[in-house]
């Protein structure tokens, strides 16, 4: 035998059945169904055979589906509106937009997409979504309850109140506007030239934990701050020695805050400050002793984050972490509300110059402004993308800032009802917005990217970056005269910046 008949043969045959396109075909049937294998160096032909019959039925199934599909799709209806056409897209999770698509083939990749699943799914989406919409409606929902006798006589009284104090804030501000805008102009330009000039005077190691909280005593000759190690301190102001260590909370103490009238007017023996810590406490304080005088009861176990005082200081409000905020009157020692309207945890509260409004930022990403006479929430807050962690009133009376972990402040306008300005003003959030408190010309802010800035107003420009913290700044303070700016920081020390003389 040669070896041309020594070499091994291989032959195909292939049966095929045509029932679709050749390309169909060829995708359905790569090899031949049937194939006969000769083998002649061991002089016998082997036959593998392939029963057909079962992929025919496959391949005849698949394509009849196929062209059911395609029938189907023709017959969609899809809108020739491009937003639509992307708002159906985006309720099924695919990709609004592919590269190089247009609008035609963003309607055509939907109708094929719509072929496959059906659009009852579109249907269970949108009434999923009608659903959840209706649901978080409802969380926002603020809630009145009946009041006491008590909280109808402190609203009379803070009617009275406010209203006196909105007169004398208007006079004075019909005053300033009498004042030609020329001297209005170079008064701001010398302030905004001191602030350029602001430099650290002093830097203390306040504690042997992160500082949290540090605010000037209303005569600005004391600084208290408030550390995690569950200490209180005061310190004198300017040379930053320490008076007083207030011994009383067992875990961190979140914010402490002087009485408005402590240091001018008060009895040192009665209430001059307050102070709040991680496990629902709220303590009271005098000068004379470094106990406290006094506990408010009715937080725990939740935490009570922020707290402060009433422009008069009868009043305290508390925030805490049970989605709801409360008002204590002091005299008659007893909660008087406790209002509800925040779908997370309350952060912290401030109150308006007057002492008519309220405003308290949640973990929710909103704001509220509280009318305290009425009970009622007269301004929603709402466009930070993630939780507001600090809220302050201006001076003037209208303006407000709050800031947020979406590292932005946003400047609020109660007048226009509506945010006038966002500050993107820090890399890290915000811990801690100020304005200053004789004319609120400009605002302070602190935060977790180790600096404190100021910014001017209105146009809210960049007047200076107070640099030297190693750690998270964690609050700040401006003194009463403006002479002094306080930071509090998580590396232990509080700083004392002032103009450069």
């Amino acid at each position: 035998m040669s070896d041309e008949e020594n070499e091994v043969t291989y032959a195909h045959r292939t049966k095929t059945i045509h029932y679709g396109s050749l390309e169909e075909v060829e995708r359905q049937n790569p090899v031949g169904p049937e194939t006969e294998i000769l083998n002649a160096k061991d002089g016998a032909v082997e036959t593998e055979s392939m029963d057909i019959e079962d992929n025919e039925q496959e391949a005849k199934q698949e394509l009849l589906e196929e062209f059911e599909r395609r029938k189907k799709a023709r017959q969609i209806h899809v809108s020739t509106d491009d937003t639509e056409v992307k708002m159906q897209l985006r309720q099924l999770g695919e990709p609004i937009c592919l590269f190089g698509e247009g609008p035609a083939d963003r309607r055509e990749r939907l109708r094929q997409i719509l072929s496959v699943i059906g659009q009852d799914v579109i249907k269970k989406k949108k009434e999923a979504y009608i659903e959840k919409k209706i649901k978080q409606d409802q969380e926002n929902v603020t809630w009145y309850h009946e009041g006491s006798e008590t909280l109808k006589a402190a609203r009379l009284w803070i009617a009275d109140y406010s209203i006196k104090r909105a007169e004398q804030r208007l006079k004075l501000a019909h005053s300033e506007g009498s004042i030609s805008t020329a001297v209005r102009n170079a008064k701001l330009q010398e302030l905004y030239k001191k602030s350029r000039t602001l430099s650290s005077h002093s830097s203390q190691i306040g504690d042997v934990r992160p500082i949290s909280s540090c605010q000037f005593s209303p005569n600005g000759q004391m600084l208290a701050t408030a550390s995690w190690s569950g200490l209180c301190k005061l310190w004198t102001i300017p040379e930053c020695q320490e008076v007083m260590t207030l011994r009383g909370h067992n875990v961190q103490v979140g914010s402490i805050v002087f009485h408005p009238e402590a240091t001018l007017s008060a009895d040192n023996a009665g209430i001059c400050m307050a102070s709040c810590a991680q496990d629902g406490s709220v303590k009271l304080w005098s000068f004379e002793s470094d106990e406290p005088i006094a506990d408010i009861e009715g937080h725990a176990p939740f935490r009570v984050s922020k707290l402060g005082f009433h422009p008069l200081g009868r009043f305290l409000g508390t925030c805490c972490f049970d989605n709801s905020w409360r008002l204590w009157d002091l005299e008659a020692q007893e909660e008087i509300l406790h209002q509800e309207g925040h779908s997370r945890p309350v952060y912290d509260i401030d109150f308006q110059i007057d002492g008519s409004l309220a405003m308290t930022g949640g973990l929710d990403a909103f704001g509220r402004v509280w009318d305290l006479r009425t009970g009622r929430c007269i301004m929603f807050l709402e466009g930070h993308l993630k939780s507001i962690l600090t809220v302050n009133f201006s001076p003037n009376g209208y303006n407000m800032a709050t800031g947020s972990e979406d590292n932005s402040v946003k400047v609020w306008d109660l007048r226009r009802t509506e945010c006038v300005y966002t500050i993107p003003a820090h890399t890290n959030l915000v811990s801690k917005v100020k304005f200053q408190p004789t004319g609120g010309h400009y605002l302070v802010t602190t935060s977790y990217d180790c600096k404190a800035k100021i910014w001017s107003h209105p146009n809210w420009a960049p007047l200076k970056e107070l640099c030297g913290h190693e750690g998270k700044v964690m609050c700040a303070d401006i003194s009463p005269d403006c002479k002094y700016i306080a930071t509090a920081s998580y590396d232990r020390t509080f700083k004392l910046w002032m103009p450069e003389q």
